[in-house]
Order: C-alpha cells, then sequence, then structure tokens
C-alpha cells in the first residue's frame, strides 16, 4: 500500500512543541508515512528555537511574522502561502494543532483544497468565546471544518459529541506535550540562560511564572503583578522567575511593578529545553498558559492558573490545577494556601497528570493509519482515570 503523505502545519513556540512528537513518529516509520512539515513563522524566533532542538528542518517556510502584526495580517498572510502549498504538496491529510491564527488559517486553507484534515489538541473548550481569545473561536472553527479530530482527554471528546461530531471521528490520544517531557528534561542539565544558572534551586521554592494572554493585558496584568509582589515581600525564602513575554505592553507593566525587585528574576523568553527544566526545578508553576497546566503535572508541579475559566477542567478534577482568576486578593490567597498548607500543596504534586501518559503521538500515527485503512484496529482511547 502507498504510504499516506501527511502535511503537518503550525506557526508557533507551543505548536512546535506540541507538534514535534508528532512529527519524530511519523520519521520513525517511513514505510507508512511521508511527513512533509510547512511552518508559518507566525512567530519566528521562538519557533527556530524549538525546530533547532528537535531536528527539524522544514520543507516549507512561509516566514509570514512582521513587526505589529494583526490577526487579520496572520491569517491572511497563511492563506496565501498555504493554498500555493497544499496544490504543491497535494497530501492525503493535513494537521493542525490547538488554536492559534496558523491553526485557523491552516484549516480553512484544507476546506478550500479539498484535503482532510485533522485536529490535533482538539474538543478544549471555555464556551466564551472572548477567554482566551482569539483561541477559543479559532478551536471552534477548526471543529468545523476537520475530518478527524485527536483529543487529549475524554472531556473534550464529550465537547465534541455536544457538537454532534461524530464519536467515529474522535481518537482519545492524551495530550503531545506530555510526550515532549520525555525528550526535554534531564539531570544536570545546564541553563542556556544565564541568569537560571545563579539560582539555589534548594534554598529557594522557586516559582516560575508566565502571563501573556491577550485577554490579561491591562487590569488582570496590574493585579497578577501586585500579587506578585506582595508574596515576593511575605516571603523570603520564595523567588519568582518570570521569563517575559516580549510585547512591549507587557514589558512596561511587569518593569512597573516589579522592577528591580529582589524576589523576581525576569528574563527574556527562555527556550523550551529551560522552561521544562525550570519547572522540574522549580516549587510550582503559575500560569495563564495552556501548555504549562499540561506539562507541569507531568513534572509533579502544582500549577495555580491565572484565568477567569480553564479549558482543562480535567486538571482541576484531577487536583493537579488550582483555578486562581485575575484580582489581586484571589491570586494572592491561592499563592499563599499552596505556600503554607504543606499538605495541601503535596496532595497536588502528587496526583496524577490528567492530561497523557507520554504516548499520544504513537496513538494519533496509529488512527491516520486507521482511518486510511492501513490498519483495521481501532487504537485504543487514552484514559487516566483508568491507567
Amino acid at each position: 500500500m502507498d504510504r499516506i503523505k501527511v502535511l503537518s502545519i503550525f506557526g508557533t513556540r507551543p505548536e512546535a512543541t506540541k507538534m514535534a512528537p508528532v512529527i519524530n513518529e511519523l520519521r520513525t516509520r517511513p514505510d507508512e508515512f511521508e511527513s512533509v512539515v510547512c511552518v508559518t513563522a507566525q512567530h519566528r524566533q521562538m519557533l527556530d528555537q524549538v525546530l533547532q532542538v528537535f531536528n527539524i528542518i522544514p520543507d516549507y517556510d512561509l516566514n509570514i511574522m512582521q513587526a505589529g502584526q494583526s490577526l487579520t495580517d496572520i491569517v491572511t498572510r497563511c492563506l496565501n502561502g498555504l493554498g500555493d502549498v497544499i496544490a504543491r504538496v497535494r497530501p492525503d491529510i493535513m494537521l493542525v494543532h490547538g488554536d492559534t491564527s496558523t491553526t485557523f488559517a491552516g484549516s480553512l486553507s484544507a476546506f478550500y483544497g479539498g484535503v482532510k484534515l485533522g485536529h490535533v489538541e482538539a474538543g478544549l473548550r471555555t464556551y466564551d468565546k472572548y477567554q482566551p481569545y482569539p483561541e477559543e473561536m479559532n478551536r471552534r472553527l477548526t471543529a468545523a471544518l476537520a475530518d478527524y479530530h485527536f483529543a487529549p482527554t475524554s472531556v473534550s471528546r464529550e465537547n465534541l459529541l455536544k457538537e454532534n461530531i461524530s464519536d467515529e471521528k474522535i481518537f482519545v490520544t492524551g495530550n503531545t506535550a506530555v510526550d515532549c517531557l520525555k525528550t526535554t528534561v534531564f539531570a544536570g542539565y545546564v541553563f542556556a540562560e544565564p541568569k537560571l544558572r545563579g539560582i539555589d534551586y534548594s534554598k529557594k521554592r522557586v516559582i516560575v511564572m508566565t502571563a501573556h494572554r491577550r485577554e490579561n493585558i491591562g487590569e488582570n496584568l496590574d493585579n497578577i503583578l501586585k500579587a506578585i509582589r506582595q508574596i515576593a515581600d511575605d516571603y523570603e525564602d520564595v523567588l519568582f522567575v518570570y521569563p517575559v513575554h516580549r510585547n512591549p505592553a507587557i514589558l512596561k507593566q511587569v518593569e512597573e511593578t516589579l522592577g528591580s525587585h529582589p524576589g523576581v528574576i525576569t528574563t527574556e523568553p527562555v527556550n523550551m529545553n529551560d522552561m521544562h527544566n525550570l519547572i522540574n526545578l522549580s516549587y510550582m508553576a503559575l500560569t495563564d498558559s495552556g501548555g504549562i497546566q499540561e506539562e507541569a503535572p507531568g513534572l509533579n508541579k502544582p500549577v495555580i492558573v491565572l484565568r477567569n475559566v480553564t479549558e482543562r477542567p480535567e486538571g482541576l478534577t484531577a487536583g493537579t490545577l488550582l483555578l486562581a482568576g485575575t484580582k489581586r486578593e484571589s491570586v494572592y490567597e491561592s499563592v499563599k494556601f499552596l505556600l503554607d498548607d504543606k499538605s495541601a500543596y503535596d496532595r497536588m504534586a502528587a496526583a496524577k497528570n490528567p492530561f497523557g501518559d507520554g504516548f499520544a503521538a504513537a496513538r494519533i500515527a496509529d488512527a491516520i493509519n486507521h482511518v486510511f485503512g492501513s490498519s483495521q484496529q481501532r487504537p485504543a482511547d487514552y484514559s487516566w482515570e483508568n491507567d
């Protein structure tokens, strides 16, 4: 039987981090798959860091990133470039990941090009189209266009079923973010970021934090940063490490509120290996990022979520996540709770990661084989509750 030609499309660091295990899985099965990679470079520098780590050389690079780009700019430039790529490659199936503007544009391009579409990390929902913005609608629009849905958990599967998506088109695979940790975290790791090398992780309770979502910029981020400063004032043994997004609005807010506080280290955005190993050495994570909600529990680190809603409710059920909201008082009290209550901290640290077992990429490859008839056996669904 002919090999299945798979065209993978992504453009940001989070997408690359989660698609790299899939691409590597396809590469290990050359008799079954022909893997073609196209990057839009919606985020250029941070994307390239991940490509280098995983030794992925794209077959096509649209290089669309421009200073001050709007969402409209990203989508239109993606559409213009991806149409040509699809016409050249003529894939059997196209894969997109998650919820970025590249994801939505790729999905629409597949529809226009008459190509079967597989959605990796399908089915996450808040059902509030502005939280997160624009990611929630990117996910929902992609689901409407996709032919096959690779849902990370049974909760995501149920979301898709409620939207009248056929059960036979849904495969529960686990999240590829957990697969990634198997190759990036190891003992004796030396950080590329010099500021991270000088920390005594045995003497400080290090809290790694990220805060960059569009809906948090402004008042919400101001609340979060003031809560962080208050914790840093109150706990001498706590050290916040904050890789700050390059968005000028975020940089300005962080500088005004945290400045040169001795309890806070700010850095440029760090590479993927640095981030994963930083989480591994930290006490807990404080974030509005989706990926860290999935990754940190895999390293037995509690996560405080700096958002009003999360599309990853499995973490709340399993006890790996604590939803703090974006009010100053609630963020402060949530962090204080885990710093003061060791038993509560230990319960969260020991809770099982509901988002995957490290074999999501293999399940996705097996599912593609199944839908194209190379394998009659449907792959078994991932279930964290029954493992």
